[in-house]
C-alpha cells in the first residue's frame, strides 16, 4: 500500500503586505482591504491546519528611498521600517511561526515582489521556498496590481505552480483598470485564479 500524502507537503501560503498603511486610514490604502481580511484569515487557518508554511511579506522601506515622491518616486511615504504604518493589520491572524519576509529595504529598489525580500535571518524568499521543497504557492494580500502581481509573476518564473485566491486580494487601481489588467496578466502568465477553501484541500 502506498503511503498517504502528507497534508500541506510542498505547498505554502503567502500573505502579501497586509499592513496598516495599505488599509483604511493608511498612507496608501488598497480598496477593499477590510473586506478581504476575513477571507485571508480563513486561508491562514486552513493552511495552518494542513501544515503548510505560512509567509507574510511586508514593505519595510527606509525613510529615504527613490520609491517615495519626495525623492523622485511614484508613491507617498508608506511602510517606513519600524513605523506604525509598517505594522501588520491588527485584524490579521498570523500564527506565531509565520515566516516574515521584509522587502523594499533598499533605498534604490521598490521591492514590489516578495522574491525581492528576505527572511528575518537574511535568507532570500526564493531560497527559503526551495529549502522547504515548495512547488505550489497560494497567494493572498495587497495590492493586486503591484505586489501581489509581481510576487505571482516571479513565482511563475521560478517554476512554481501559483494559485491566486481572488477573494483574498485587493488593489489600489491608481490608474483605472490596473486591477483588471493585473488579473489578466497573472492568468495569462499561467497562474490559477480561483477562490474557496476547497482548492487548498485538493491534492
Amino acid at each position: 500500500m502506498s503511503p498517504s500524502p502528507v497534508p500541506g507537503k510542498h505547498r505554502a501560503l503567502i500573505v502579501v503586505d497586509v499592513q496598516r498603511d495599505f488599509c483604511a486610514g493608511g498612507a496608501l490604502p488598497a480598496r477593499g482591504c477590510e473586506r478581504v481580511l476575513p477571507a485571508i484569515n480563513r486561508y491562514i487557518a486552513a493552511a495552518e491546519t494542513l501544515g503548510m508554511p505560512i509567509y507574510a511579506s511586508r514593505d519595510w522601506h527606509p525613510s529615504v528611498t527613490t520609491h517615495f515622491k519626495d525623492y523622485g518616486g511614484e508613491w507617498p511615504r508608506h511602510c517606513v521600517e519600524e513605523s506604525p504604518g509598517a505594522e501588520f493589520h491588527p485584524a490579521l491572524r498570523l500564527p506565531a511561526n509565520t515566516i516574515v519576509i521584509s522587502k523594499g529595504d533598499s533605498p534604490n529598489r521598490p521591492g514590489y515582489s516578495a522574491f525581492d525580500g528576505h527572511t528575518q535571518g537574511g535568507l532570500p524568499f526564493g531560497q527559503d521556498l526551495r529549502s522547504r521543497h515548495v512547488d505550489t504557492l497560494y497567494v493572498t494580500g495587497l495590492a493586486t496590481d503591484y505586489c501581489v502581481k509581481q510576487t505571482t509573476l516571479d513565482a511563475l518564473i521560478a517554476g512554481l505552480r501559483v494559485v491566486v485566491l481572488t477573494n483574498a486580494i485587493a488593489g489600489i487601481d491608481a490608474h483605472p483598470g490596473d486591477v483588471a489588467r493585473a488579473l489578466d496578466e497573472m492568468s495569462g502568465a499561467g497562474a490559477n485564479l480561483t477562490t474557496g477553501l476547497a482548492v487548498m484541500n485538493a491534492r
